[in-house]
């Protein structure tokens, strides 16, 4: 235990020593100056490269690959390290001012969005995070096979994977859907987990192939939340559409205005939204602070020596600080999102609870 409290103390003044470097490799511009908006928002915004460093006043970064289909042009695939530095490459260019985004110049001098399907950072994140996924659980289902009778527990990674995924299907999925249909939806929610988990701990590393913030871009929390509805919505049985059309208030709330049903029809869409908004808003919160306290840093570098100094040592242990209640958030994030979910397919089913009561 101690050792694995020194390795967890190291870890993390590393993320943070790195955190703080990362910064200070882009905090300032030509002036000296540093653009606090830019740091924060180049973090937390997806784009068409995965930048590293900057090293005397040259960017390295990883190009990615941009594929678009342009109005007149038809389709381009190239990569965008023809677009950096405000370059643009037959008629495409990113638009610093829009987002950065990419746009195409036309002939008649208007500039449109093209048909975007670039690889972006937040695309080859997943990718990465899918592909850790599949080594973590092929290789325990590995041990598993190889497995014979007799023998001791699962050590190290492969019993932590256990206790996840015990933990998971025990305490979240099996009480809150019910003994006759939680196998049916234990590998979508322990899905979700992992993938929550994995890219939450990954955004935490400030250096590839971690840094890129997943989870707080709006468009994938989304798409979560989206197939969270799907499901519960495709498998709800014919109960748990009476209770929306037909439920069980006085007649006059149900017509002749459908009062009741208006509302339970609006609490489809509410529910996916709350799962939403919640998963963004706590990444991109703490992302958005620890950058925060890292630029407090170089402003008061620039104030003083001995400004820089004191902000320097309450940034650092503020920033260590934060560090430990992200890897927490990480966790508790994946922990609600998949406990949420698992309570609103319940919810689909209610048979279930009636079978309780």
């Amino acid at each position: 235990m101690k050792q694995l409290n020194k390795i967890g103390t190291v870890l993390i003044a590393v993320f943070a020593f790195f955190m703080t470097a990362t910064a200070a490799s882009a905090t300032s511009d030509d002036s000296g100056t540093v653009d606090v908006k830019e740091v924060i928002l180049g973090h937390l915004s997806d784009g068409y490269e995965w930048h590293i460093a900057t090293w005397n006043g040259h960017h390295i970064s990883i190009p990615l690959p941009v594929i678009v289909k342009g109005q007149e042009s038809g389709w381009h695939i190239f990569s965008s390290s023809r677009l950096s530095h405000g370059e643009s490459y037959n008629g495409f260019y990113i638009d610093t001012e829009k987002n950065g985004k990419i746009y195409e110049q036309l002939p008649n001098g208007e500039s449109v969005r093209p048909y975007d399907f670039s690889i972006t950072k937040d695309v080859v994140q997943i990718w990465i995070s899918a592909i850790l996924m599949l080594v973590i659980f092929l290789g325990s289902a590995r041990w598993y096979r190889n497995k014979q009778p007799g023998d001791d527990a699962p050590k190290g990674s492969v019993g932590l994977v256990e206790m996840c995924v015990m933990m998971v299907n025990d305490d979240i999925v099996k009480p809150s859907i019910g003994e006759k249909h939680y196998r049916k939806f234990a590998p979508y929610l322990l899905t979700a987990f992992f993938f929550i988990l994995i890219t939450n701990l990954l955004g935490l590393i400030p250096i590839f192939p971690g840094g890129a913030n997943v989870t707080g871009n709006i468009t994938i929390t989304f798409f979560l939340a989206l197939c969270t509805m799907l499901v519960v919505n495709c498998y709800g049985n014919k109960e748990y559409w009476k209770e929306i059309f037909w439920p069980e208030v006085p007649t006059w709330l149900k017509v002749p205005v459908p009062l009741m049903p208006v509302i339970e029809l609006f609490g489809i869409l509410t529910k996916p939204f709350a799962l939403m908004v919640r998963l963004f808003a706590n990444i991109m919160g703490g992302h958005a602070v620890i950058l925060s306290l890292t630029c407090v840093i170089f402003i008061a570098w620039q104030i003083n020596a001995f400004a820089g100094s004191a902000f320097t040592l309450i940034s650092f242990a503020l920033m260590l600080f934060m560090d430990c209640l992200e890897l927490l958030v990480a966790f508790i994030q994946a922990y609600v999102f998949t406990m949420l979910s698992a309570i609103f397919i319940g919810l689909a089913l209610p048979e279930h609870h009636k079978a309780h009561e």
